[in-house]
């Protein structure tokens, strides 16, 4: 495979329940001994990046665990007329974020600040007023994560520090800016919402948000691995193969870790880093 300059930044992009194929790629990576020195995430990538920072030796087994127990209504919690209720409350989302700051109490064993975690992490959110992405990597980390997953008109934002936050996945669904400018020098991308391809034509309110929302992002991930490769090895790992299932979908979480774990196994085995370069395909 080649050395790769450290420190080595995991980047995790969002993507709702796709997420779990992070799982996956982080199996084939520990298998091989590619290790994170700092990680940094993006809505689901942030809840799934602060897991890997607190424990990042267990890390794939014990997300394995953590969305084995996922399921739409713990993440989503509500039906169509909760959702009417909600948004005719709050005029802004249709889901509280009570389900995933719950999962989070839990699964971050009681460890709520950034300093506190084994490697340096970062979770990217959106100020609402600037429209500029903001990296948070001190205080705490659960206000931290609900922001980086406050998906616009899907959860409500979250103040920190007099800013109004939302998911950073409408400016930064894959933090390569943030990753190098946490010192990287090595970059392995993680990014969940299906590598080269699109979801399907959407055919509910919540699944349009996410489709038009992954457009954006989709070009935003091509735009900077491409400037960063000119400096720095940028590994994109394939993933799982595209399906035909929503970010909102948590009925497919094994067949996703398994599949981003052959994919990513077996692009791995034939990857040779010779410098700076873009390894794969966003």
């Amino acid at each position: 495979m080649g050395a790769m300059t450290g420190p080595v930044g995991f980047v995790l992009g969002g993507g709702g329940s796709l997420g779990a194929g992070q799982v996956g790629m982080l199996r084939a990576l520990a298998e091989r001994g590619i290790r994170p020195d700092l990680v940094v995430g993006t809505s689901v990538g942030s809840v799934n990046g602060a897991l890997l920072a607190l424990d990042p030796d267990n890390a794939p087994d014990r997300l394995a665990e953590v969305w084995a127990r996922m399921t739409r209504q713990k993440v989503f919690p509500g039906g169509p007329i909760a959702q009417l209720t909600t948004l005719r409350k709050h005029r802004n989302h249709i889901f509280p974020n009570t389900g995933l700051a719950e999962i989070l109490a839990t699964e971050l064993a009681g460890v709520d600040d950034f300093a506190n975690l084994t490697l340096p992490f970062g979770a990217v959110a959106v100020d609402a007023l600037t429209g500029q992405p903001v990296l948070i990597n001190k205080g705490a980390l659960t206000p931290a994560i609900l922001a980086s997953s406050a998906i616009p008109g899907i959860y409500p934002p979250v103040e920190i520090d007099g800013r109004v936050l939302y998911d950073g996945g409408v400016v930064a669904n894959v933090p390569i800016r943030q990753a190098l400018a946490s010192g990287a020098k090595s970059l392995v991308i993680l990014d969940c919402a299906f590598p080269g391809h699109l979801p399907r034509v959407p055919e509910s309110l919540a699944d349009a948000v996410f489709f038009w929302a992954t457009l954006g992002m989709r070009n935003q991930a091509v735009l900077e691995s491409e400037l960063a490769a000119k400096d720095v090895p940028v590994v994109y790992l394939p993933g799982a193969p595209v399906r035909n299932l929503t970010p909102l979908d948590f009925t497919h979480t094994q067949e996703l870790i398994d599949a981003a774990y052959t994919s990513s196994k077996e692009f791995l085995e034939d990857l040779k880093i010779e410098g700076p370069g873009l390894y794969g395909r966003p």
